[in-house]
């Protein structure tokens, strides 16, 4: 009995990455939502394309959320993909909303 309680035990616990996307807060969702739809799951052209904003100059789409922020949310997305050999949109869809703290 104790064996079957360890084994239900071990398979309810999720990955690392189903935890960390169970996690992502609304604007991250999104951000990695837009990664994929609107600039071919490329963090880098998202970033230049916010740092392009900040800098005045021509950019593909105007993100609602405040651009520096938006960059360090990247950057912590974009990191945490790379540790993990992940791209998040496949965990993330557009149907979902942020879990409820």
């Amino acid at each position: 009995m104790a064996e079957e309680q360890r084994k239900k035990e071990a398979d309810s616990k999720s990955s690392p990455v189903e935890d960390f996307v169970q996690h992502l807060s609304e604007e991250q969702r999104i951000l990695v939502i837009l990664k994929s739809q609107l600039y071919g799951g490329n963090w880098d052209l998202m970033l230049d394309d916010l740092q392009n904003r900040l800098e005045g100059k021509p950019y593909i789409f105007k993100l609602v959320n405040r651009i520096q922020d938006d960059i360090e949310r990247i950057k912590q997305l974009r990191r945490f993909e790379q540790e993990h050999g992940v791209d998040l949109a496949e965990y993330v869809h557009l149907d979902e909303t942020a879990p409820e703290e």
